[in-house]
């Protein structure tokens, strides 16, 4: 099953709802994502919103009706990525404020450094 491309409405959203810091914003899943310190931190993929969020966090956001885990493909999820909940999109202090949490946890993580290109 082909992947699709998330709606231009969500697309506005998200980078409208992005917090400052230093992001990088670098496509995943062939949808817009932001990365810290080289850490996945949002992302959209197809009709989906997801957050990196610590554990405490990601229980908290889960006991939200129609949150759960970011699973791109069935049977595969990413355990530290949440889904906000579609009621949730319309809501955009909350999604700053769970955005602002997710930053604050993907920060705190070991940076990641760049590998090499392989030469071809």
């Amino acid at each position: 099953m082909a992947w699709r491309k998330p709606p231009e409405e969500l697309i506005e959203l998200f980078n409208d709802v992005m917090p400052a810091g230093p992001l990088d914003f670098k496509p995943m899943f062939g949808s817009p994502c932001y990365w810290v310190n080289g850490n996945l931190f949002a992302g959209l993929h197809q009709e989906s919103f997801m957050v990196r969020l610590s554990e405490p966090d990601r229980a908290e956001l889960l006991e939200v009706p129609g949150a759960h885990l970011f699973e791109p493909m069935e049977g595969r999820p990413m355990r530290e990525y949440v889904v906000f909940p579609e009621q949730m999109l319309g809501d955009r202090d909350a999604l700053r404020r769970w955005l602002g949490k997710g930053l604050a946890y993907a920060a705190s993580l070991p940076a990641k450094q760049k590998k090499p290109r392989k030469k071809t």
